[in-house]
């Protein structure tokens, strides 16, 4: 598309059309009749939501295979159902490291967000990336599939796993012993909740773009918080504004940054419509140096 003020109306409108798909409706046909109406045929509309989606097979920031990197892949139960996590560390870490939860999107534990965990880890932290959809057999290939089980996903269990994450990482002896976390759009959401519900167990919480709570959940907040919103995005920015609003009121530790211009999603380097580099790069510093704040220390 060209940087013309009618093609940026028409991908606003296709962005706005895939999001109500995503986190609304999930009905693919009704996106499809919406993005040909909108691109004036099938195979446009194909083309923008290819380039909208996220990518599945878009290549890694950092190669799994990454030899400064310890992986692992944990399966267990926690909370009295089975669990699943990406666990990436550095190999040759010199002291104790922060803990992090990486929480997903709604389309459950992908590539992408392995690889968040191993960029979190080359600079300098144990990330835990669990599969949050794995009391319901785990992510499966299929992100519109993802995304039902995301939609009947037992909430009050999901957060009890990630509590008892949260004690197990505390009580690793090659950690800090304090454990912060990070999310992304459904898993911005949840690491506000987790913010709520874990109380002092959780050290720092960083939501990306997530739908945020009932404000008059602050006053259950400990945990120091870093907010990410994207200046386009109306839906969530809704629910955002009086949450950072209400965390202020009750005198809580809140950072929030919108960037202008930018779409919901902007750190998803896969999806290349979505994607914005400058805000992508500027929110992730902040983020890795509050994470450091908070939880390099015993």
């Amino acid at each position: 598309m060209t940087d013309v003020p009618d093609s940026q109306a028409l991908r606003d409108d296709a962005v706005r059309i895939y999001d109500a798909f995503t986190h609304e409706h999930h009905d693919r046909r009704t996106l499809l009749r919406q993005m040909t109406a909108l691109a004036g045929s099938a195979a446009a509309a194909e083309a923008l939501i290819l380039g909208i989606a996220a990518s599945p097979a878009a290549a890694a920031i950092v190669d799994p295979h990454d030899a400064r990197l310890k992986i692992d892949r944990r399966e267990g139960m926690e909370a009295g159902a089975r669990s699943a996590a990406y666990l990436a560390s550095p190999r040759n870490a010199r002291k104790r490291l922060g803990n992090v939860l990486v929480i997903h999107e709604n389309r459950g534990l992908t590539p992408h967000i392995e690889d968040v965990a191993r960029r979190l880890a080359l600079v300098g932290f144990h990330a835990i990336a669990p599969d949050l959809l794995a009391p319901q057999g785990g992510t499966p290939a299929d992100e519109d599939r993802a995304r039902t089980l995301i939609g009947s996903l037992d909430y009050d269990l999901a957060l009890a796993q990630a509590r008892a994450m949260i004690a197990h990482a505390a009580a690793d002896k090659t950690g800090t012993g304090r454990v912060g976390a990070v999310g992304f759009c459904w898993g911005g959401a949840f690491v506000d909740r987790l913010a709520i519900a874990a109380g002092p167990a959780l050290a720092a919480g960083v939501a990306y773009y997530g739908p945020a709570p009932a404000p008059s959940e602050a006053v259950k907040v400990q945990a120091p918080l870093m907010l990410h919103y994207a200046g386009k995005d109306a839906r969530v920015n809704a629910t955002g504004e009086p949450w950072v609003a209400a965390l202020r009121a009750a005198g809580k530790s809140v950072e929030a940054f919108t960037y202008p211009g930018v779409d919901h999603a902007f750190n998803n380097d896969s999806s290349s419509e979505r994607y914005n580099a400058a805000a992508a790069k500027e929110a992730w510093a902040r983020t890795t140096a509050f994470l450091h704040r908070h939880l390099d220390r015993a």
